[in-house]
């Protein structure tokens, strides 16, 4: 990454000035974000911070060396103060993001707003209408963005060696542990809690596809259900928690297993770092014996489901799908993209070029980027994310930001649309200029699908 951020600097120029930033709400993705800053002290300064919880919360305040003022336990509490900060970093639970974004974009803070932006579609356009309206800059946490290996990969495309892009499949293996804690025992677990398992998990990747691709989908059809993490699936003997539970041993899922292992050998990180406010054997204990991580996988009041599919058809006629299963191993996302003269995999990390004229095979590294999980900071797209926001605030140039506003909307919308295919049965029609500024949208198009022609009211510009 450190290539990149000499990259933005030489376009950018010379910082003026250290973009001072307001953190809210300190857990795992809001104290992330904000150590970008104690590795940059020249270009970011942490001046605040808004955290109910206060181990978390006397954490982050240690970490960047905080008055006791410029720590409360409530953001609102900030808003009645004059402005402290140039930015806020915006992490509170997905459900919580309409209210400060709303009220720090009219106090003139700019905003890096983690993702999903909302869950809904009147909380989106209400997010985007009230940034422009205040002139701001947003940035929503689309990390995969902003990795090295996603650009290695969107240079390809662009470039033409593929010829033109006819399908695309990509894989999300969100893993068998991270199932079961974060969308199992965990606070993205049900959807009148948090969200659709779509939009808490890979609202990434369909915004992902997108971006790689340079254009939205103009349909969407899509299945997936909860069909293992369910009580009928229960072990005989198994217990309703892991420390009382005579099969243990034996279950891949187990409690102990995961999180002692990561304890013993110091790994204090997420997901760890979501169970436990000390690191201490008798903390852990007392979390699986009273807290929502130690109970049995097929004993909790989870309904997200555990794989989906999501079918995509674009304006060209080209297809896409896109998996997300639990069933895997911890792995990073895989990709093929299938044009008219190569075929290109991409596994994460490297990628791999067919030519059909040549039968070559040419083989890229983009550069590690770190390992793809929260843990591992996306690949280097956390760091990117941040690199890439507190230029566009010191500079004011907010084309610096990969996931604005308008991008983001578009690319929930798909997620939303794909969650009603799902729940309906349905093929969802979109309009993807719909979501643009009048100013870059083309004269209506033509697209021609199963049943015929269709008039769309003109697609991305830059597509």
């Amino acid at each position: 990454m450190r290539g990149q951020t000499a990259s933005l600097l030489r376009e950018v120029g010379q910082m003026s000035s250290v973009v001072t930033l307001a953190v809210i709400g300190a857990g795992d993705r809001g104290a992330g974000h904000a150590r970008w800053a104690l590795a940059h002290p020249d270009r970011a300064k942490v001046v605040a911070v808004a955290e109910p919880r206060a181990p978390r919360r006397n954490r982050l305040v240690a970490a960047h060396g905080l008055a006791s003022a410029a720590a409360v336990d409530d953001w609102r509490t900030l808003t009645g103060r004059s402005r402290i900060a140039d930015a806020v970093l915006i992490c509170t639970l997905d459900r919580e993001h309409l209210e400060p974004v709303l009220a720090f974009a009219a106090l003139g803070y700019h905003i890096m707003l983690e993702k999903p932006m909302a869950l809904d579609e009147d909380e989106c356009r209400r997010i985007v209408a009230a940034v422009e309206a205040a002139g701001v800059v947003l940035a929503v946490g689309h990390v995969l963005r902003y990795t090295p290996y996603t650009e290695a990969l969107k240079r390809v495309v662009d470039s033409g060696r593929l010829g033109d892009v006819v399908s695309v499949q990509h894989l999300e293996p969100v893993g068998f542990w991270h199932q079961a804690h974060s969308f199992v025992r965990g606070n993205w677990r049900r959807e009148d809690e948090a969200t659709s398992m779509l939009m808490a998990k890979s609202c990434h990747d369909l915004d992902w596809l997108q971006y790689v691709l340079g254009r939205p989908p103009v349909r969407v059809s899509s299945f997936g259900s909860l069909s293992h993490f369910r009580p009928e699936h229960k072990p005989a003997g198994a217990a309703d928690r892991c420390l009382d539970c005579a099969v243990e041993a034996s279950c891949p899922y187990s409690a102990p297993r995961e999180y002692g292992e990561r304890l013993a050998a110091g790994r204090h990180g997420w997901p760890l770092s979501a169970v436990l406010d000390e690191f201490t054997p008798r903390a852990l204990a007392g979390a699986l014996r009273d807290g929502p991580y130690g109970r049995c996988v097929y004993a909790c009041d989870n309904d997200v489901v555990d794989h989906q599919v999501v079918a995509m058809e674009f304006a060209s006629g080209a297809t896409a799908t896109f998996t997300m299963t639990a069933f895997t191993e911890q792995a990073d996302r895989q990709t093929r993209v299938f044009g008219t003269r190569a075929e290109l995999r991409g596994d994460g990390r490297s990628l791999r070029l067919y030519d059909f004229l040549t039968r070559t095979e040419e083989h890229m590294d983009p550069g590690a980027g770190g390992p793809m999980d929260a843990g591992g900071g996306h690949g280097g797209g956390d760091e990117g994310l941040m690199d890439a926001f507190v230029a566009a605030v010191a500079t004011g140039n907010p084309a610096l930001v990969k996931s604005g506003p308008r991008e983001s909307l578009t690319s929930h919308l798909t997620v939303l649309a794909a969650e009603r295919a799902r729940l309906a049965g349905t093929v969802e029609t979109l309009d993807p200029a719909e979501t643009l500024d009048p100013a870059e949208r083309l004269d209506p198009v033509e697209h021609s699908g199963p049943a015929g022609p269709t008039k769309l009211s003109g697609l991305w510009r830059h597509s």
